[in-house]
């Protein structure tokens, strides 16, 4: 229940923090989008001119009120997180944001009912969608199927292993080969596969 909370208050942020951002274009005021731009955001929405400031200072105070709600549910969520052993050992994977490991301890079915960890990794719809004859095997985009919450929070853990990894020196390791040939988005949703494998195994042997 704590995650399905922390799931809607992070969507009604995103949708106050844009509706701020489009009242403010309306003046031609101009702020980058995405959620490091908050401060920024909330800075901006007193530049506009004074008899329409209102709403967006009344968006604003509501965006701060659910920031504030987020970091309160996000601290429950990691509490219990450490008292958890499969959590705990959940988060020794790279790439797992600060609830991820939570949200895998407590919504992952018996491993028993997987023969390999790509059946797991298909439950979260991170497996190609097969579009095959019965002459040549065709696969498609993801299937996008099972838990929407848990394969966000794999590919934004992914996403911020690519932006590590960019930074760092060029090498050999599959994620650099990988990005030297592949887009950052296809290369994320690659290594969200392996994470979610990654996942599935440590639930079924007990192991970090």
């Amino acid at each position: 229940m704590l995650h399905r909370a922390r799931g809607q208050l992070f969507r009604q942020r995103i949708m106050t923090a844009c509706a701020i951002r489009s009242h403010l274009a309306e003046f031609g005021i101009i702020v980058a989008k995405g959620i490091h731009y908050v401060e920024r955001l909330l800075e901006a929405a007193g530049q506009a001119p004074a008899a329409a400031r209102p709403a967006p200072e009344l968006l604003a105070d509501q965006l701060r009120d659910l920031h504030a709600r987020l970091e309160t549910v996000t601290g429950r969520i990691e509490a219990a997180q450490r008292s958890d052993p499969l959590a705990r050992r959940l988060a020794t994977i790279p790439g797992l944001s600060r609830v991820a490991p939570s949200a895998f301890a407590v919504t992952t079915p018996d491993t028993a009912a997987f023969r390999s960890g790509r059946d797991f990794s298909a439950l979260l719809g991170l497996t190609p969608r097969p579009h095959s004859s019965g002459v040549k095997e065709r696969l498609g985009k993801i299937s996008k199927a099972g838990n929407r919450y848990l394969r966000r929070l794999l590919y934004l853990g992914a996403m911020a292993q690519i932006a590590a990894r960019r930074r760092g020196k060029p090498g050999s390791d599959w994620l650099w080969g990988r990005l030297q040939r592949k887009p950052a988005k296809v290369v994320a949703v690659a290594l969200a596969n392996r994470m979610a494998r990654v996942v599935w195994a440590l639930v079924r042997n007990g192991k970090s």
